[in-house]
Protein backbone atom coordinates (compact mmCIF):
# COMPACT_ATOMS: atom_id res chain seq x y z
CA UNK A 1 0.00 0.00 0.00
CA UNK A 2 1.31 3.61 -0.77
CA UNK A 3 3.42 4.74 2.12
CA UNK A 4 2.20 8.18 1.95
CA UNK A 5 -1.27 7.20 3.62
CA UNK A 6 -1.06 7.14 6.97
CA UNK A 7 -2.22 3.66 8.59
CA UNK A 8 -5.33 3.86 11.08
CA UNK A 9 -7.91 1.77 12.91
CA UNK A 10 -11.15 1.73 12.42
CA UNK A 11 -12.20 2.64 15.58
CA UNK A 12 -10.13 6.62 14.48
CA UNK A 13 -12.60 7.12 11.27
CA UNK A 14 -15.17 5.17 12.11
CA UNK A 15 -17.83 4.91 15.43
CA UNK A 16 -18.40 0.66 16.23
CA UNK A 17 -22.30 0.46 17.24
CA UNK A 18 -22.08 -3.40 17.97
CA UNK A 19 -24.09 -2.30 21.79
CA UNK A 20 -27.36 -1.60 19.70
CA UNK A 21 -27.36 -5.02 18.12
CA UNK A 22 -30.26 -7.29 19.19
CA UNK A 23 -30.40 -10.93 17.88
CA UNK A 24 -33.62 -12.53 17.93
CA UNK A 25 -34.68 -16.43 17.79
CA UNK A 26 -36.03 -17.47 14.75
CA UNK A 27 -38.98 -18.32 16.73
CA UNK A 28 -39.19 -15.23 18.01
CA UNK A 29 -38.77 -13.88 14.14
CA UNK A 30 -41.44 -15.68 13.57
CA UNK A 31 -44.11 -13.95 15.40
CA UNK A 32 -42.65 -10.87 14.19
CA UNK A 33 -42.79 -10.87 10.44
CA UNK A 34 -42.74 -7.02 8.90
CA UNK A 35 -41.13 -4.77 6.15
CA UNK A 36 -38.16 -4.19 7.90
CA UNK A 37 -34.68 -6.31 7.13
CA UNK A 38 -33.03 -7.91 9.72
CA UNK A 39 -29.08 -8.64 8.99
CA UNK A 40 -26.63 -11.46 9.96
CA UNK A 41 -23.16 -12.18 9.26
CA UNK A 42 -23.87 -12.65 5.69
CA UNK A 43 -26.67 -10.11 4.60
CA UNK A 44 -30.41 -10.07 4.66
CA UNK A 45 -31.91 -13.19 7.28
CA UNK A 46 -35.32 -11.86 7.58
CA UNK A 47 -37.97 -9.43 7.65
CA UNK A 48 -39.70 -8.40 10.83
CA UNK A 49 -41.59 -5.51 12.53
CA UNK A 50 -39.36 -3.24 13.62
CA UNK A 51 -36.00 -1.54 13.80
CA UNK A 52 -32.66 -0.30 15.52
CA UNK A 53 -30.72 1.18 12.97
CA UNK A 54 -31.87 3.86 10.24
CA UNK A 55 -29.25 5.55 8.07
CA UNK A 56 -26.11 3.82 6.37
CA UNK A 57 -23.89 1.64 7.76
CA UNK A 58 -21.12 -0.72 7.23
CA UNK A 59 -22.25 -4.72 8.62
CA UNK A 60 -18.61 -6.54 8.57
CA UNK A 61 -19.36 -10.37 9.52
CA UNK A 62 -18.17 -11.28 12.78
CA UNK A 63 -18.17 -15.24 12.86
CA UNK A 64 -19.05 -18.01 10.55
CA UNK A 65 -17.26 -20.24 7.84
CA UNK A 66 -18.03 -17.09 5.38
CA UNK A 67 -15.00 -15.82 6.79
CA UNK A 68 -12.96 -17.92 5.37
CA UNK A 69 -14.67 -19.21 2.23
CA UNK A 70 -15.91 -15.39 1.11
CA UNK A 71 -18.71 -16.82 -0.86
CA UNK A 72 -20.48 -13.38 -0.17
CA UNK A 73 -18.89 -10.10 0.60
CA UNK A 74 -17.83 -9.82 4.61
CA UNK A 75 -18.33 -6.23 4.44
CA UNK A 76 -21.22 -4.37 3.11
CA UNK A 77 -23.71 -1.67 3.60
CA UNK A 78 -26.72 -1.58 5.01
CA UNK A 79 -29.38 1.83 4.07
CA UNK A 80 -32.37 2.75 5.35
CA UNK A 81 -34.33 1.28 8.76
CA UNK A 82 -33.13 -2.30 9.44
CA UNK A 83 -32.05 -4.44 12.77
CA UNK A 84 -28.86 -6.38 13.15
CA UNK A 85 -28.07 -9.32 15.17
CA UNK A 86 -24.75 -10.02 17.23
CA UNK A 87 -23.24 -12.02 14.31
CA UNK A 88 -21.72 -8.45 12.14
CA UNK A 89 -20.41 -5.70 13.32
CA UNK A 90 -21.79 -2.46 12.67
CA UNK A 91 -19.80 0.92 11.81
CA UNK A 92 -21.12 4.40 11.29
CA UNK A 93 -18.50 6.67 9.34
CA UNK A 94 -16.87 9.66 11.28
CA UNK A 95 -15.73 11.02 7.80
CA UNK A 96 -17.34 11.76 4.59
CA UNK A 97 -16.86 8.22 2.09
CA UNK A 98 -14.95 6.44 5.11
CA UNK A 99 -17.54 3.59 4.48
CA UNK A 100 -17.25 2.85 0.75
CA UNK A 101 -13.88 3.28 1.08
CA UNK A 102 -13.95 0.61 4.28
CA UNK A 103 -16.44 -1.68 2.23
CA UNK A 104 -13.63 -1.89 -1.01
CA UNK A 105 -10.48 -2.38 1.05
CA UNK A 106 -12.63 -5.79 3.24
CA UNK A 107 -13.00 -6.78 -0.13
CA UNK A 108 -9.47 -7.39 -0.55
CA UNK A 109 -7.97 -8.11 2.79
CA UNK A 110 -6.59 -11.16 3.65
CA UNK A 111 -8.45 -11.73 7.30
CA UNK A 112 -6.46 -15.19 8.21
CA UNK A 113 -3.99 -13.17 10.51
CA UNK A 114 -6.89 -11.82 12.72
CA UNK A 115 -9.27 -14.95 12.64
CA UNK A 116 -9.57 -17.49 15.67
CA UNK A 117 -11.32 -20.58 16.01
CA UNK A 118 -10.75 -23.50 14.25
CA UNK A 119 -14.34 -24.71 14.56
CA UNK A 120 -16.61 -21.97 14.19
CA UNK A 121 -14.33 -18.75 12.69
CA UNK A 122 -14.82 -15.65 14.20
CA UNK A 123 -13.61 -12.21 13.62
CA UNK A 124 -13.33 -10.66 16.86
CA UNK A 125 -13.80 -6.86 18.04
CA UNK A 126 -10.65 -6.40 19.72
CA UNK A 127 -8.61 -7.49 16.57
CA UNK A 128 -10.92 -6.36 13.79
CA UNK A 129 -9.69 -3.30 15.46
CA UNK A 130 -5.73 -3.63 15.27
CA UNK A 131 -6.09 -3.56 11.30
CA UNK A 132 -3.92 -1.01 9.96
CA UNK A 133 -6.08 0.66 7.01
CA UNK A 134 -3.92 2.85 4.52
CA UNK A 135 -6.44 5.70 4.42
CA UNK A 136 -6.31 8.60 1.49
CA UNK A 137 -6.95 12.27 1.68
CA UNK A 138 -10.43 13.34 1.67
CA UNK A 139 -10.31 14.01 -2.09
CA UNK A 140 -8.59 11.09 -3.08
CA UNK A 141 -10.70 8.82 -1.36
CA UNK A 142 -13.77 10.43 -3.13
CA UNK A 143 -11.93 10.12 -5.86
CA UNK A 144 -11.65 6.20 -5.71
CA UNK A 145 -15.08 5.85 -4.60
CA UNK A 146 -16.37 7.82 -7.59
CA UNK A 147 -14.65 5.71 -10.18
CA UNK A 148 -15.69 1.80 -8.18
CA UNK A 149 -19.19 3.62 -7.47
CA UNK A 150 -19.82 4.32 -11.11
CA UNK A 151 -18.77 0.56 -11.44
CA UNK A 152 -21.13 -0.94 -8.62
CA UNK A 153 -24.24 1.14 -9.40
CA UNK A 154 -23.89 0.12 -12.93
CA UNK A 155 -24.08 -3.66 -11.78
CA UNK A 156 -26.56 -3.21 -9.34
CA UNK A 157 -28.57 -1.82 -12.02
CA UNK A 158 -28.28 -4.78 -14.26
CA UNK A 159 -29.25 -6.77 -11.76
CA UNK A 160 -32.36 -4.84 -10.78
CA UNK A 161 -33.12 -4.72 -14.50
CA UNK A 162 -32.73 -8.55 -14.97
CA UNK A 163 -34.95 -9.42 -11.70
CA UNK A 164 -37.90 -6.71 -13.60
CA UNK A 165 -37.52 -8.78 -16.60
CA UNK A 166 -37.75 -12.22 -14.47
CA UNK A 167 -40.30 -11.08 -13.04
CA UNK A 168 -42.34 -9.94 -16.22
CA UNK A 169 -41.71 -12.98 -17.87
CA UNK A 170 -42.93 -14.98 -15.03
CA UNK A 171 -46.20 -12.88 -14.81
CA UNK A 172 -46.98 -13.23 -18.28
CA UNK A 173 -46.37 -17.02 -18.33
CA UNK A 174 -48.87 -17.25 -15.05
CA UNK A 175 -51.14 -14.86 -16.78
CA UNK A 176 -51.49 -17.21 -20.43
CA UNK A 177 -50.87 -20.89 -18.97
CA UNK A 178 -51.91 -20.90 -15.30
CA UNK A 179 -54.75 -18.21 -14.31
CA UNK A 180 -55.90 -18.09 -17.88
CA UNK A 181 -56.64 -14.13 -18.09
CA UNK A 182 -57.47 -13.60 -21.35
CA UNK A 183 -60.07 -16.79 -21.33
CA UNK A 184 -61.45 -15.15 -18.53
CA UNK A 185 -61.48 -11.28 -19.72
CA UNK A 186 -63.13 -12.84 -23.10
CA UNK A 187 -66.20 -14.86 -20.90
CA UNK A 188 -66.44 -11.80 -18.77
CA UNK A 189 -67.01 -9.53 -21.46
CA UNK A 190 -69.73 -11.55 -23.19
CA UNK A 191 -71.25 -12.28 -19.57
CA UNK A 192 -71.67 -8.64 -20.08
CA UNK A 193 -73.53 -8.37 -22.69
CA UNK A 194 -70.98 -7.73 -24.93
CA UNK A 195 -70.27 -9.29 -28.63
CA UNK A 196 -67.07 -10.79 -30.18
CA UNK A 197 -65.25 -7.78 -31.15
CA UNK A 198 -66.18 -6.68 -27.35
CA UNK A 199 -64.38 -9.91 -25.71
CA UNK A 200 -61.91 -9.65 -28.06
CA UNK A 201 -60.83 -6.23 -26.74
CA UNK A 202 -60.75 -7.45 -23.63
CA UNK A 203 -58.54 -10.04 -24.06
CA UNK A 204 -56.33 -7.95 -25.90
CA UNK A 205 -56.08 -5.25 -23.05
CA UNK A 206 -55.08 -8.19 -20.49
CA UNK A 207 -52.17 -9.48 -22.58
CA UNK A 208 -51.04 -5.42 -23.25
CA UNK A 209 -51.56 -4.06 -20.10
CA UNK A 210 -53.72 -1.40 -22.05
CA UNK A 211 -57.10 0.01 -21.72
CA UNK A 212 -59.47 0.06 -24.10
CA UNK A 213 -59.04 3.50 -25.13
CA UNK A 214 -55.47 3.13 -25.02
CA UNK A 215 -56.15 0.08 -27.71
CA UNK A 216 -58.03 2.19 -30.13
CA UNK A 217 -55.48 4.83 -30.32
CA UNK A 218 -52.94 2.18 -30.63
CA UNK A 219 -54.87 1.17 -33.76
CA UNK A 220 -54.83 4.77 -34.84
CA UNK A 221 -50.96 5.47 -34.50
CA UNK A 222 -49.30 1.66 -34.96
CA UNK A 223 -52.20 -0.70 -36.92
CA UNK A 224 -49.43 -3.19 -37.15
CA UNK A 225 -48.54 -3.60 -33.61
CA UNK A 226 -52.80 -3.79 -33.35
CA UNK A 227 -53.11 -6.31 -35.83
CA UNK A 228 -50.13 -8.64 -34.08
CA UNK A 229 -51.82 -8.42 -30.42
CA UNK A 230 -55.19 -8.91 -32.16
CA UNK A 231 -53.73 -12.22 -33.36
CA UNK A 232 -52.45 -13.10 -30.07
CA UNK A 233 -55.72 -12.50 -28.40
CA UNK A 234 -57.28 -14.79 -30.98
CA UNK A 235 -55.27 -17.47 -29.57
CA UNK A 236 -57.09 -17.89 -26.56
CA UNK A 237 -60.83 -19.20 -26.54
CA UNK A 238 -63.91 -17.56 -25.47
CA UNK A 239 -64.99 -20.53 -22.29
CA UNK A 240 -63.47 -22.77 -20.25
CA UNK A 241 -64.32 -26.76 -20.21
CA UNK A 242 -63.80 -29.40 -16.93
CA UNK A 243 -60.80 -31.77 -17.11
CA UNK A 244 -58.77 -33.73 -14.19
CA UNK A 245 -57.14 -30.82 -13.61
CA UNK A 246 -60.08 -28.55 -13.13
CA UNK A 247 -61.30 -25.93 -15.50
CA UNK A 248 -59.09 -25.35 -18.32
CA UNK A 249 -59.28 -23.05 -21.35
CA UNK A 250 -62.23 -25.15 -24.08
CA UNK A 251 -59.99 -27.07 -26.66
CA UNK A 252 -56.95 -27.36 -24.41
CA UNK A 253 -55.94 -31.15 -24.20
CA UNK A 254 -54.71 -32.88 -20.60
CA UNK A 255 -51.63 -35.06 -21.16
CA UNK A 256 -48.13 -35.51 -19.58
CA UNK A 257 -45.26 -33.43 -18.74
CA UNK A 258 -43.63 -35.53 -21.26
CA UNK A 259 -45.51 -34.24 -24.25
CA UNK A 260 -43.75 -30.86 -23.79
CA UNK A 261 -40.36 -31.91 -21.82
CA UNK A 262 -37.45 -34.58 -23.19
CA UNK A 263 -35.99 -34.78 -19.53
CA UNK A 264 -32.21 -35.77 -19.48
CA UNK A 265 -32.11 -36.12 -23.82
CA UNK A 266 -29.07 -37.89 -24.80
CA UNK A 267 -25.71 -35.95 -25.66
CA UNK A 268 -22.69 -36.50 -26.15
CA UNK A 269 -19.32 -35.54 -24.94
CA UNK A 270 -16.31 -37.83 -24.47
CA UNK A 271 -14.62 -38.46 -21.59
CA UNK A 272 -11.69 -36.36 -20.90
CA UNK A 273 -12.94 -33.68 -23.26
CA UNK A 274 -11.87 -30.24 -22.22
CA UNK A 275 -15.38 -28.64 -21.95
CA UNK A 276 -17.51 -25.95 -20.27
CA UNK A 277 -18.31 -27.00 -16.76
CA UNK A 278 -21.07 -25.94 -14.44
CA UNK A 279 -21.28 -26.82 -11.17
CA UNK A 280 -24.16 -26.94 -8.73
CA UNK A 281 -22.38 -23.50 -6.42
CA UNK A 282 -22.98 -21.79 -9.62
CA UNK A 283 -26.45 -22.21 -10.08
CA UNK A 284 -28.70 -19.17 -9.34
CA UNK A 285 -31.93 -19.57 -7.00
CA UNK A 286 -33.18 -16.30 -8.80
CA UNK A 287 -32.99 -15.32 -12.48
CA UNK A 288 -31.72 -17.44 -15.09
CA UNK A 289 -27.92 -16.75 -15.31
CA UNK A 290 -25.07 -18.95 -14.70
CA UNK A 291 -22.71 -17.46 -12.44
CA UNK A 292 -19.39 -18.61 -13.31
CA UNK A 293 -18.32 -21.53 -16.07
CA UNK A 294 -15.12 -22.79 -16.20
CA UNK A 295 -13.61 -24.97 -18.41
CA UNK A 296 -12.75 -28.77 -17.41
CA UNK A 297 -12.28 -32.39 -18.72
CA UNK A 298 -15.21 -34.36 -19.14
CA UNK A 299 -15.45 -36.66 -16.21
CA UNK A 300 -18.49 -38.24 -14.76
CA UNK A 301 -22.11 -35.52 -14.98
CA UNK A 302 -25.03 -34.23 -16.79
CA UNK A 303 -24.50 -33.37 -20.45
CA UNK A 304 -26.37 -30.43 -21.77
CA UNK A 305 -26.63 -27.85 -25.26
CA UNK A 306 -27.86 -24.16 -25.53
CA UNK A 307 -31.68 -23.99 -24.21
CA UNK A 308 -31.31 -26.51 -22.09
CA UNK A 309 -33.02 -25.83 -18.49
CA UNK A 310 -30.94 -27.14 -15.66
CA UNK A 311 -33.16 -28.18 -12.30
CA UNK A 312 -31.64 -29.03 -9.40
CA UNK A 313 -33.09 -32.41 -8.45
CA UNK A 314 -31.18 -32.57 -5.02
CA UNK A 315 -32.66 -31.35 -1.91
CA UNK A 316 -32.14 -28.51 -0.61
CA UNK A 317 -31.49 -26.94 -3.56
CA UNK A 318 -34.65 -27.90 -5.74
CA UNK A 319 -36.48 -26.26 -2.84
CA UNK A 320 -33.94 -22.61 -3.12
CA UNK A 321 -34.64 -22.62 -6.36
CA UNK A 322 -31.73 -23.24 -8.12
CA UNK A 323 -32.08 -23.63 -12.05
CA UNK A 324 -30.62 -22.28 -14.96
CA UNK A 325 -31.09 -21.60 -18.86
CA UNK A 326 -28.34 -22.74 -21.15
CA UNK A 327 -26.96 -19.84 -22.98
CA UNK A 328 -23.14 -19.39 -22.36
CA UNK A 329 -22.41 -22.24 -24.76
CA UNK A 330 -21.09 -21.75 -28.40
CA UNK A 331 -22.93 -22.93 -31.63
CA UNK A 332 -22.90 -26.66 -31.40
CA UNK A 333 -20.89 -26.94 -27.86
CA UNK A 334 -22.04 -29.68 -25.04
CA UNK A 335 -21.28 -28.54 -21.95
CA UNK A 336 -21.68 -30.62 -18.75
CA UNK A 337 -21.92 -30.22 -15.11
CA UNK A 338 -22.91 -31.88 -11.88
CA UNK A 339 -25.03 -35.57 -11.85
CA UNK A 340 -27.84 -33.52 -9.40
CA UNK A 341 -28.96 -31.58 -12.56
CA UNK A 342 -32.63 -32.46 -14.08
CA UNK A 343 -31.97 -31.42 -17.96
CA UNK A 344 -35.17 -30.01 -19.20
CA UNK A 345 -35.81 -29.81 -23.46
CA UNK A 346 -38.53 -28.92 -24.97
CA UNK A 347 -39.98 -31.03 -27.49
CA UNK A 348 -39.72 -30.15 -31.17
CA UNK A 349 -42.49 -26.99 -31.80
CA UNK A 350 -42.11 -25.64 -28.56
CA UNK A 351 -39.90 -22.68 -28.14
CA UNK A 352 -36.68 -23.44 -25.67
CA UNK A 353 -38.07 -20.10 -23.10
CA UNK A 354 -40.77 -22.51 -22.10
CA UNK A 355 -38.77 -25.09 -20.39
CA UNK A 356 -36.96 -22.47 -18.23
CA UNK A 357 -40.29 -20.75 -17.73
CA UNK A 358 -42.00 -24.08 -16.63
CA UNK A 359 -39.09 -24.80 -14.42
CA UNK A 360 -39.82 -21.46 -12.77
CA UNK A 361 -43.59 -22.30 -12.09
CA UNK A 362 -44.58 -22.96 -8.66
CA UNK A 363 -47.17 -26.16 -9.60
CA UNK A 364 -44.02 -27.48 -11.25
CA UNK A 365 -41.74 -27.06 -8.64
CA UNK A 366 -44.44 -28.24 -5.75
CA UNK A 367 -44.37 -31.42 -8.81
CA UNK A 368 -41.25 -31.91 -8.36
CA UNK A 369 -40.66 -31.71 -4.99
CA UNK A 370 -43.68 -34.25 -4.28
CA UNK A 371 -41.48 -37.08 -6.66
CA UNK A 372 -38.51 -36.66 -3.94
CA UNK A 373 -37.08 -40.08 -2.73
CA UNK A 374 -34.39 -40.80 -0.82
CA UNK A 375 -33.02 -40.69 2.60
CA UNK A 376 -33.49 -37.63 4.70
CA UNK A 377 -30.96 -34.72 3.73
CA UNK A 378 -30.09 -36.58 0.31
CA UNK A 379 -33.74 -36.84 -1.44
CA UNK A 380 -33.74 -36.34 -5.36
CA UNK A 381 -36.52 -35.71 -7.47
CA UNK A 382 -37.47 -38.55 -9.89
CA UNK A 383 -37.58 -37.32 -13.88
CA UNK A 384 -39.27 -40.44 -14.77
CA UNK A 385 -42.09 -39.65 -12.12
CA UNK A 386 -42.52 -35.96 -12.73
CA UNK A 387 -41.90 -36.83 -16.82
CA UNK A 388 -45.25 -38.91 -16.32
CA UNK A 389 -47.00 -36.20 -14.13
CA UNK A 390 -50.48 -35.06 -15.81
CA UNK A 391 -50.21 -31.50 -17.28
CA UNK A 392 -52.13 -29.06 -19.62
CA UNK A 393 -50.69 -29.42 -22.62
CA UNK A 394 -49.98 -25.92 -24.27
CA UNK A 395 -51.26 -24.75 -27.35
CA UNK A 396 -47.91 -24.80 -29.81
CA UNK A 397 -48.70 -21.56 -31.33
CA UNK A 398 -49.45 -19.66 -28.13
CA UNK A 399 -46.38 -21.02 -26.72
CA UNK A 400 -44.83 -19.90 -30.07
CA UNK A 401 -46.56 -16.41 -30.08
CA UNK A 402 -45.35 -16.01 -26.19
CA UNK A 403 -41.75 -16.96 -27.02
CA UNK A 404 -41.63 -14.00 -28.93
CA UNK A 405 -41.82 -11.51 -25.68
CA UNK A 406 -40.07 -14.37 -23.36
CA UNK A 407 -37.34 -14.84 -25.45
CA UNK A 408 -37.10 -11.17 -25.52
CA UNK A 409 -36.38 -10.82 -22.04
CA UNK A 410 -34.39 -13.82 -21.85
CA UNK A 411 -31.71 -12.10 -24.44
CA UNK A 412 -31.82 -8.44 -22.65
CA UNK A 413 -30.93 -10.41 -19.20
CA UNK A 414 -28.15 -12.33 -20.84
CA UNK A 415 -26.48 -8.72 -22.52
CA UNK A 416 -27.01 -6.76 -19.11
CA UNK A 417 -25.36 -10.34 -17.19
CA UNK A 418 -22.13 -10.01 -19.80
CA UNK A 419 -21.35 -6.26 -19.28
CA UNK A 420 -22.27 -6.82 -15.23
CA UNK A 421 -19.17 -9.86 -15.63
CA UNK A 422 -17.01 -7.38 -17.94
CA UNK A 423 -17.82 -4.58 -15.29
CA UNK A 424 -16.46 -7.25 -12.32
CA UNK A 425 -13.72 -7.58 -14.19
CA UNK A 426 -12.44 -4.18 -14.51
CA UNK A 427 -13.17 -3.36 -10.93
CA UNK A 428 -11.39 -6.58 -9.89
CA UNK A 429 -8.24 -5.01 -11.63
CA UNK A 430 -8.38 -1.93 -10.51
CA UNK A 431 -8.76 -1.99 -7.10
CA UNK A 432 -5.49 -3.00 -5.74
CA UNK A 433 -4.35 -0.32 -8.60
CA UNK A 434 -6.42 2.13 -6.80
CA UNK A 435 -6.53 1.26 -3.11
CA UNK A 436 -2.55 1.52 -3.31
CA UNK A 437 -2.36 4.95 -4.61
CA UNK A 438 -0.94 3.54 -7.88
CA UNK A 439 -3.76 4.98 -9.98
CA UNK A 440 -5.56 7.73 -9.47
CA UNK A 441 -9.79 7.65 -9.54
CA UNK A 442 -11.96 9.65 -11.23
Amino acid sequence: MSSNWPLKKISDVAYFRNNKRIPLKSLDRAKRQGEFPYYGASGIVDYIDDYVFDGSYLLISEDGENLRTRKTPIAFQAHGKFWVNNHAHILEEKEEGILDYLEYYFSTLDLTPYITGAVQPKLNKANLDTIGIPIPPKDERRSINRTLNHLRDKIELNTQTNQTLEQMAQAIFKSWFVDFDPVKAKIEALAAGGNADDAELAAMSVISAKTVDELNSLKASNPEAFNKLAQTAALFPAAMQDSELGEIPEGWEVGKLANIIDFNPRRTLKKGTLAPYLDMKNVPTTGHLAIEVVDREMASGTKFVNGDTLLARITPCLENGKTAYVDFLKDNQVGWGSTEYIVMRPKEGYPTSIGYLLARDTNFRQQAIQTMTGTSGRQRADAKALAETAWLIYPKELVRAFDKTAKGYLSLAKINGDESKSLSEIRDALLPKLLSGELVGE
